[in-house]
Order: C-alpha cells, then structure tokens, then sequence
C-alpha cells in the first residue's frame, strides 16, 4: 500500500491535512470526529415500560453497567428496528463516544466503578434514576412525563448542561487544532527554548548531557533497574492542568486528560499499560547507562498531551506568539525545566529509524504514516519505523525481566509494524519467550554476524508535549531484509508503511539521499522523533553504512 506525500496528497475539506490515497472521505478522521461528537447521535426515546423489562431489572439488581448495556441492547423493543440481534456494540459506542471494543469489555468484564463514567453512561442512556445504584448529580423533579409516556430524563434542559456541552465541544475543538497541526506547533513550540537544546534542525529538544558526540552501538547501553526511584514533583493532576480538561459535570472537570480523551475523542488504540520511566541517563566513552522504574502509558498521556494542548489553546486564540505565550502555558511554565527528571515522570518511546544497506554502501529508508483515527499522539504525521512505547509484554513477569530491554522492544515493533502481526500490548497470561521466537533469533543472528546492526543517537523530548524519546537506528543488510521482510505489510494497527514517493513507487524503501532526507524534515508533516532520526543518521551516514 502506497502513501502519497503532501505534493501530491488529498487533503481535508476542513482543516487542509494530508488524506490517504484511500482514506474515501473528504474530510480527514479528527475532523469527521469532531463534527460527530458536535453532533453525537443520541438514543431514540423509549416508552416507560421498556424499564421494566425483567433482563433489565435483573443487570440492574446486580449493579453491573456493563450487563444493563446488554440487557438495554437487546431489549425486544429494538427488535423491529435492529433486528434480533439488538442494537450494535458499535452504535451504543458511538452514543457513550466509545468504540465497539471499548463497549464490548463493558459488557464483558468486572463491573465498572468510576462514577463518571457511570453517570456518564446513565445520562446518555437516559435511564430512570430509581432504578440506579447510585446517586445522579441533582436530578430533575420527576414530576413531569416524557413523550410516549417515557419517564423524565435527568438531563433534558438542564441549564448547566449547556455549559457542559460548551466545554466539551471547545476541548473538542482545540484537540482538533493539536491533532491537525502537531507539525507546525512542536516547530513554534521548540521556539521558546532557543536554538541551543534543538536537535539538529528539528523540533527534538535535548540537553548536551542526553546525546553523545556520536551513535552508541546498542550492545553498549546499559539498562539499570531504579528500585527506589524519586516520586515526580509533577503529575497528570497538575491544578496548572486544569484548563486543558473540560468539565464533566456542572462545576467538576475530569480528573485526567485521558479520561477526557476516552469519552469524548477515544481513538482505536487507546489502552493504559505498564511503561517504563526514565529515572537516569549518562553517556561517555563510547557507551551509555539508561536508568528505568514502572510507570504507565497514561501518566505519560496525561501530563504530555495536556501540555500539547495547552499550547495548541494558547496558538488558536492568536493572542500571543513567541515567548509572550509563556503566559498561557502555565502547565509548561509548572514543568520548568523539560530535561528535569525530577520534576516530571519521563515515560520514553523508542523511534528507531530503519535503514536497509545495500553492498554498495547506498541503503533506503521506510517511514509510517500514523492514522490519527487509530493513535492517540502524533496522528496524521510521518515518522520512522518502527517505533513505540518502551513496554513489558506481559503484566506477569517481574518489570525487570526479558522485556526489559530495548532491542527486544525494537523486535516487537518490528513484527508489528512491518508484518503486521497483532502487538504484544502487556496483556499476555504469560511473559514473551525470545529464544523460541523465530524473527528474534533469525535478527540476533544477524547482530552476531554483522548484517544487523543497531545504534542508539541518545535521549530528546519533543518541544510540543515534552514527550521523551529514544531516537535510535537499525541498519539491515539488503539480502537479511528480504528474508525477513520481504512482505511488507502495507497497514497496521497504527497506520500505513510508506512505499511510495512523489507518485514514484519505491519497492525497496526510499532512497536515503540529502534530497529525500531534506524533502521530509522540511516540508513535510514529520513527528519531531522521526526527523531527528533522519537527521542524525545523514549526520552520521559514514558510521552507520561502512562500520
């Protein structure tokens, strides 16, 4: 599957970012989302009787949200319309602002607790507030009947829910301006740090200490497991934070912004899983030491992507630029130093750039185009591939065991985004085996002898959300590529593999040439991450394609 780039690229109707070759709307997936939750289609009105179904009363005896859904789903009142199968996981996602998965581990799994998203989903539902096992937030007089003899809902004409409604949708849209513009925000962002942290001539920021003079081989970094690490000074419950979550209810905003994210823009992949936290880096001497302890992905969200936010606000009003948005950013300015690693938790990825060397010493690159309907950061931007969180595989094992480890991690991605096979995403029953995997041994096999070859370029965080990541490179020998990947899987769960370029299709990966490398960090829309990439491996090209 081949990916335009932006010369010759579709582009939405209503925001002007690239669009797939065979994305078929013309408006692009934030946007088509965004006009959605404007707009959120709601539940038909059911007579009162439809309550008192003997499914439904039972779900609702056992206090279980997710069983209510599905006595609410299949209720034979729905039979005429949706037929015996009731109504669809999908369609009462889109009413929560859910996806199908999301609504089917509702349905399936323990019964949920947070009480937002209970009154949440109650709310939405419209169900009688007699029937609930918890208390809605000052609810209506039910001295009135709804049409068709409906009971009253606890939110029809509620006044303050205007406000509510007006909050949201104002998050939504500023969400949308961040998603649409991660490009040029991370590049006027970088602005307010100068020129000195820059990496290269990108949008990655690092201090001197975080990158060494040249690429370290990775055999040569060493990770170290922090047992007692310092507690953030910082977190996600920021009050800086607060302006960057909309309200919930009258008076209350999320607690989080990954709560905001879930019910009111989910995208496909939107998961929590254990990550791992930078505590420490050192390079010197030809070698570095990587210090991690157990985080989440989103402790990482929450504080990263509402400093994004709160950047993409201050940029839409138009009120400031430059330095003077300094004092609007008071998430940002909480946060001080972005290469303090005491003030914040710095939950890194690995974005590795992958080189495919040919005998002539020339080689190709491959990017990934990364869906914003499917990811939660970094959507509708090119980066290198692969990349992703530093994460365990399995929930089980000890945090510092096999997974522990940035090669394997690298191998992970790998299979995921090259050949499509489904992520190890930390929910396996049991830690990932390496020695019995075969793409693993086949690639250790290609360090041991050479024809694979992997470098770390150091530590850097993204200048929009302060994002930490891990820039690295792997070289692969032409005739090793083609018998691992000589398959390329055209899509993933995250986006699309970029096979084509200037409407040229380029089999064997894009030529890594000063012209392409320039094309992509200058005039295209590249994550941060992934242009730094690219620049330190042209910086570095001499090492890396004639060690």
């Amino acid at each position: 599957m081949s990916l335009p780039l932006k010369a010759s690229a579709r582009r939405c109707r209503r925001c002007g970012a690239d669009l797939a070759a065979d994305h078929e709307s013309s408006s692009c997936s934030p946007c088509l989302r965004t006009a959605a939750a404007a707009g959120r289609p709601v539940p038909a009105t059911v007579p009162g009787e439809f309550w008192d179904a003997s499914d439904l009363r039972a779900a609702f005896g056992e206090r279980h949200m997710g069983h209510v859904i599905r006595a609410y789903r299949y209720h034979p009142h729905h039979v005429p319309e949706y037929g015996r199968r009731g109504v669809p996981q999908s369609m009462v996602g889109d009413w929560l602002g859910l996806t199908q998965a999301q609504v089917s581990r509702i349905e399936a799994g323990a019964p949920p607790q947070k009480l937002d998203a209970l009154i949440h989903i109650a709310r939405t539902l419209r169900m009688p507030s007699d029937l609930l096992w918890f208390q809605l937030p000052e609810p209506h007089s039910p001295s009135t009947s709804g049409a068709h003899g409906a009971r009253p809902s606890p939110h029809d004409d509620d006044p303050r829910d205007v406000e509510v409604q007006g909050s949201q949708q104002a998050w939504r849209a500023v969400r949308r301006h961040l998603n649409a513009n991660r490009a040029e925000l991370a590049a006027s962002a970088a602005d307010l740090y100068g020129t000195g942290s820059r990496v290269e001539t990108t949008s990655l920021l690092a201090p001197a200490t975080w990158l060494p003079a040249q690429p370290v081989a990775l055999e040569k970094v060493v990770l170290r497991w922090d047992r007692e690490p310092v507690e953030p000074i910082l977190d996600g419950a920021a009050p800086e934070g607060q302006a960057s979550r909309p309200l919930r209810l009258p008076g209350q905003r999320f607690d989080r912004y990954t709560q905001a994210v879930r019910y009111l823009d989910s995208p496909t992949l939107f998961e929590n899983r254990p990550s791992y936290r930078l505590t420490r880096v050192h390079w010197g001497d030809g070698c570095g030491e990587l210090a991690f302890s157990l985080s989440t992905y989103f402790e990482k969200l929450d504080l990263c992507e509402a400093i994004g936010h709160e950047y993409a606000q201050a940029d839409a009003s138009g009120t400031a630029t430059g330095r003077s948005l300094w004092g609007r950013l008071p998430l940002r300015r909480a946060v001080g130093d972005p290469f303090d690693l005491r003030i914040r938790p710095m939950i890194p990825a690995i974005t590795t750039l992958l080189l495919r060397r040919r005998n002539n010493g020339e080689a190709t690159f491959l990017l990934h185009w990364r869906d914003p309907g499917k990811v939660a950061t970094a959507g509708g931007l090119y980066d290198a591939i692969p990349a992703g969180e530093f994460q365990p595989s399995s929930i089980l094992g000890p945090p510092d065991g096999a997974d522990f480890d940035l090669w394997r991690n690298i191998v992970r991605e790998l299979n995921e985004e090259l050949l499509g096979a489904p992520e190890f995403d930390g929910s396996a029953s049991r830690p990932l085996d390496y020695d019995r995997w075969p793409l693993y041994r086949a690639l250790q096999r290609g360090r041991d002898n050479g024809t694979v070859r992997a470098y770390v370029f150091g530590v850097a965080c993204d200048a929009l959300t302060l994002a930490v990541t891990i820039p690295s490179v792997l070289v692969i020998d032409d005739a090793v590529f083609d018998e691992l990947f000589g398959d390329i899987a055209p899509r993933n769960a995250e986006g699309v593999t970029v096979t084509e370029l200037d409407g040229q299709l380029t089999t064997h990966g894009i030529p890594f040439i000063e012209q392409n490398i320039t094309q992509f960090i200058r005039n295209e829309p590249m994550a941060p991450p992934g242009a730094a990439c690219l620049a330190l491996a042209w910086k570095h090209r001499a090492l890396l394609l004639n060690p």
